[in-house]
């Protein structure tokens, strides 16, 4: 399907955008696994803490010290996840935070006597600091041959075809240049092909007709070693963007890569979530059971949900919440969290005291005023959302101090990392799996005071309008 830059078309029907397309080349994870074993570990600098609800059983890391990397790459895993959270930061913050990362990550892997490469993990709606993260470790690595954009987010219906990312509505599928997500008073965009969208997002540095075009003809059609031919003729960082509508069009690009790399390509991956999975060798699982979550939680009997999250699909879902009951919710006012510090202090010290003591009979909600409060600019608006998720963050630190939950939900990308940072100021942990088909990822602390607590992460922006009661009602379960 071909549109010209910024045209405006509203939702499409799924199948017309499909129409036409080559049949599914089929890939299975192991074949994968078998292919990248022994080979470079996957090291994934996440810039919110959302990207690990596609995998299951893979190392977090909050912080990034030697130790810390050492400790990740001696696990039995073939990728681990570094929690940078550089989506929150400024552009001169986030740079900062990339360039600390690699060179600490390039000391652990020397220590252990271990390679890696490296995925820039971004949102599925392309919002983050695109290109200064690439830019910046392309930087830090020295050279490399190419950037691999791969966006797609196969479970919550992020699809890429004929170069056009696309997102799934209830009224079909909408081109994610019209979508609420592009509109971000930070990480704003306009296009939603994705040559076009580098282009505007590089300032025109990288020209829409220089980017690498790898469509479902050539993972379909040509295979891993074409596609991998593809990859290899890129030279001086060039980008290269890439269609996925199903695992199997990843896992054939996971084949491509590890030939092209095995053939000395240097490559730098910028991607959604999806990708993670099929790169690291995984099969999709099934979410986990009851039964498998009943071990992992605390012995509290209530648990702890934090919604920081003003996309309207959070507000949707919070109705919902409230319609199926049995929870007990208190509300931090944005004003009085933007106000002097003696106001603000008090109002968080009042909300998260009610919470702590709800927590005896009932499952407690702490959230935010629904009213989205912007700056006067981009790091205006930025600066307003720290401050107001640390206000958050510091009323579910004050909860646990007080009452440990059952559990903690944390909704939203910056808020879900700065409660496992500094909330519950967890270093290490392991992402077990799933609460939902792919979408809300469960954590094992393995150290500090929230060791023993399940943590839900839950970004703002996936789910239908019963998810959130949906993961709850699970966790709940006896």
């Amino acid at each position: 399907m071909s549109l010209p830059r910024h045209a405006q078309t509203g939702p499409v029907p799924e199948a017309t955008v499909l129409e036409g397309l080559p049949p599914v080349r089929e890939v299975s994870a192991a074949e994968v696994a078998a292919r990248i074993s022994g080979g470079p570990r996957l090291v994934v600098l996440d810039d919110d803490p959302t990207g690990t609800q596609t995998v299951a059983d893979v190392p977090v890391l909050t912080s990034w010290t030697v130790d810390d990397l050492r400790w990740a790459l001696r696990q039995d895993s073939s990728a681990f996840f570094v929690l940078t959270n550089t989506r929150s930061l400024s552009p001169e913050d986030a740079a900062a935070r990339n360039r600390e990362v690699v060179r600490a990550l390039r000391e652990a892997a020397a220590a252990e006597g271990t390679d890696f490469v490296l995925a820039s993990r971004g949102d599925s709606t392309l919002r983050g600091h695109f290109p200064l993260e690439t830019d910046v470790l392309t930087e830090e690595l020295g050279a490399v041959d190419g950037v691999v954009l791969v966006p797609a987010y196969i479970e919550a219906g992020r699809l890429t075809v004929g170069s056009r990312h696309w997102m799934r509505t209830a009224d079909g599928l909408l081109p994610v240049g019209e979508s609420e997500f592009a509109r971000d008073a930070t990480f704003g965009y306009r296009n939603s092909s994705l040559p076009d969208w580098v282009e505007e997002k590089t300032g025109g540095r990288v020209p829409a007709d220089e980017v690498l075009r790898i469509t479902l003809d050539d993972l379909r059609g040509g295979g891993p070693s074409h596609t991998a031919r593809l990859l290899s003729s890129s030279s001086g960082g060039r980008t290269a963007v890439v269609d996925a509508v199903c695992d199997d069009d990843l896992r054939v690009l996971a084949l491509a890569l590890a030939e092209a790399e095995s053939n000395g390509t240097r490559l730098l991956y910028r991607v959604g979530p999806s990708f993670v999975r099929a790169r690291a060798g995984q099969a999709g699982r099934a979410p986990l059971t009851a039964a498998e979550l009943r071990p992992l939680r605390g012995d509290a009997p209530h648990g702890l949900i934090a919604v920081g999250s003003h996309v309207s699909l959070t507000t949707r879902q919070l109705d919902r919440l409230r319609e199926r009951g049995q929870i007990a919710e208190y509300e931090l006012d944005v004003a009085l969290l933007l106000d002097e510090d003696r106001v603000r202090d008090a109002h968080i010290a009042e909300v998260a005291a009610a919470a702590a003591g709800a927590l005896e009979t009932t499952d407690a909600v702490i959230r935010t005023s629904r009213t989205l409060v912007t700056g006067a600019d981009a790091d205006d608006s930025l600066a307003i959302s720290r401050r107001v998720s640390a206000a958050l963050v510091e009323a579910v630190r004050q909860v646990n101090a007080t009452r440990r939950p059952a559990f903690v939900i944390a909704k939203g990308g910056i808020t879900s990392s700065d409660t496992a940072t500094h909330g519950l100021q967890i270093r290490r942990a392991w992402a077990r799996g799933t609460l939902l088909p792919g979408i809300v990822s469960l954590w094992e602390p393995v150290d500090g005071p929230a060791a023993g607590i399940p943590y839900i992460v839950f970004a703002g922006n996936v789910g239908g309008p019963d998810a959130l009661a949906d993961a709850l009602e699970l966790l709940r379960s006896p």
